[in-house]
């Protein structure tokens, strides 16, 4: 069965003017998403919009590692935009506008059920920083005890962690929800200070603006 996640994520975020919006989502899902899906190494793609935090619009594109962003074939598409791109990408008319790459940090590797799973109709993120002081401790916690606790909460699908390779802040948390209001629940608010560890690492992270965001699924091929 093919992978529809590897080791590796591009993620496009960007607030649109309202009067251009109406064409931007139509570019999106009538031209881009399907150029980009064409270049071997990207595995599937989805679109979101923000019902907390921001910016609004996301492309969430499963990249087989990041080195695909680096491939001949992807260097031909990018160079080479069509007269709608140049138009309508986020790059261009964005009032906001963030294109990060991530490689995977946490788990290691995605079980073969993970690799094959769909784009989830629900994302949270958290997009951080912390000391280099506390780095080595943050990054153990986080994978031994944040992650694996949240993920016992009813309608979470996974978390997954990953380092910033292009872009910044360096950290990306990415929880996938079976809805957008798991993070209302009880059972996830349980968890936020089950360990007495969490309130102390919590109070290192310096988050980005719009972070955490819970983000919707509205555009899939």
């Amino acid at each position: 069965m093919t992978n529809k996640k590897g080791s590796a994520l591009l993620m496009v975020w960007a607030d649109i003017p309202a009067d251009k919006e109406k064409e931007f989502n139509r570019w999106y899902n009538e031209e881009h998403l399907a150029e980009r899906l064409a270049v071997p190494g990207f595995l599937s793609a989805a679109r979101y919009e923000a019902v907390k935090g921001g910016p609004k619009h996301l492309a969430c594109y499963e990249l087989e590692t990041a080195a695909v962003l680096e491939s001949a074939a992807y260097k031909k598409v990018q160079a080479n935009p069509t007269a709608w791109t140049k138009r309508c990408s986020p790059e261009h008319i964005g009032t906001a506008y963030i294109r990060n790459v991530y490689t995977m940090i946490h788990p290691k590797a995605l079980a073969p059920a993970a690799a094959q799973g769909a784009m989830a109709p629900a994302l949270q993120m958290g997009r951080m920083d912390v000391p280099p002081e506390v780095d080595a401790e943050f990054n153990t916690w986080y994978n031994t005890v944040y992650v694996p606790n949240y993920e016992k909460v009813p309608g979470v699908i996974r978390g997954r962690r990953y380092r910033a390779v292009t872009g910044a802040p360096t950290y990306l948390t990415l929880y996938e929800f079976e809805h957008p209001k798991v993070p209302e629940s009880a059972a996830w608010s349980a968890q936020r200070d089950i360990s007495p560890a969490n309130a102390r690492m919590r109070a290192h992270m310096h988050h980005a603006p719009g972070s955490p965001g819970v983000y919707v699924k509205t555009f899939e091929l």
